[in-house]
């Protein structure tokens, strides 16, 4: 006991005066950190201040501070871009996008873990192949069925390709997760009587919480910030999401860059502060698979 407390004590004051002779490598780390953190911080702090400007001020001295804090630029971008109506639109569609896939990836991937049927390796296949199909690839087909089902125009008619597009990476990230939990724990829990839908309630959903936050921002940031689908399938003015509003702001022949920038900084501070609230689960659902 004394030998070991002995070696303990002789490493932890190897290790400190190893720490203490390699002051410049610390520092040189914290330096390099700090200077990336920088470069990736400033482009939205130029954002945010960009958007308390005047046009003038953003052409003539666009990387000095503003000579004043304008916040009616906020409140002016808000009414004229009719922002209240997309920020609506796109809390519904984000909403139900992130709901249609955590409950849809965590049933398949708690079945492609953890039962047993035929095909089930196929279907996986089919999923993963789902990762490297270009967005554009299905666009004339997805367009033809969305017509024939009236579904333009429509909140379905986002929410449908979005929860398609994002259940290939859910289900992936989630599978590989139920990969790493013992199959004594559900054999326990056979032997006391659960059935599929029970276990799926009472053990998988809870061991899964962790992840499934992991995808539901993942989920979120894409659904808030997707274009390409939102101006092909809607045309509606009251149906349209934040990002196709945002083309409100730009013309063929002249730009409000104080009103974009105003908008831009109201649509990208919200998923900011998501992300720094939920931040530690989503490290924790990114490594927890790998760590059992």
């Amino acid at each position: 006991m004394t030998t070991t407390a002995l070696d303990i004590k002789k490493n932890s004051y190897n290790s400190g005066e190893a720490a203490s002779r390699r002051p410049f490598p610390h520092i040189l780390y914290y330096l390099f950190m700090i200077v990336i953190s920088c470069f990736y911080a400033y482009p939205i702090l130029w954002l945010i201040l960009s958007s308390f400007r005047e046009n003038r001020e953003i052409f003539s001295s666009p990387f000095a501070l503003p000579e004043q804090i304008n916040l009616q630029n906020w409140s002016k971008a808000w009414t004229v871009g009719n922002m209240s109506t997309y920020a609506s639109n796109s809390v519904i569609v984000t909403s139900v996008t992130v709901a249609g896939i955590l409950l849809f990836a965590s049933l398949a991937a708690f079945a492609f873990s953890k039962l047993r049927f035929r095909g089930s390796s196929l279907l996986m296949l089919l999923f993963v192949f789902g990762l490297f199909m270009p967005l554009q690839s299905f666009f004339i087909a997805q367009s033809y069925i969305f017509e024939q089902l009236n579904l333009k125009d429509s909140y379905m008619g986002l929410i449908l390709p979005y929860i398609g597009t994002g259940l290939p990476l859910a289900i992936f990230l989630l599978k590989a997760y139920l990969d790493s939990i013992p199959k004594e724990l559900l054999e326990a829990a056979r032997i006391d009587g659960c059935g599929d839908w029970r276990m799926y309630g009472r053990i998988i959903l809870p061991l899964l919480i962790p992840n499934m936050a992991t995808v539901g921002i993942f989920s979120a940031l894409n659904a808030w910030n997707e274009l390409l689908l939102a101006m092909l399938y809607i045309q509606d003015d009251s149906l349209k999401t934040i990002p196709v509003g945002l083309l409100a702001f730009s013309s063929r022949y002249m730009t409000d860059y104080k009103l974009l920038f105003s908008a831009l900084a109201m649509i990208t501070l919200p998923m900011i502060i998501v992300y720094l609230f939920f931040h530690r689960y989503i490290v924790a659902g990114l490594t927890e698979g790998a760590l059992k």
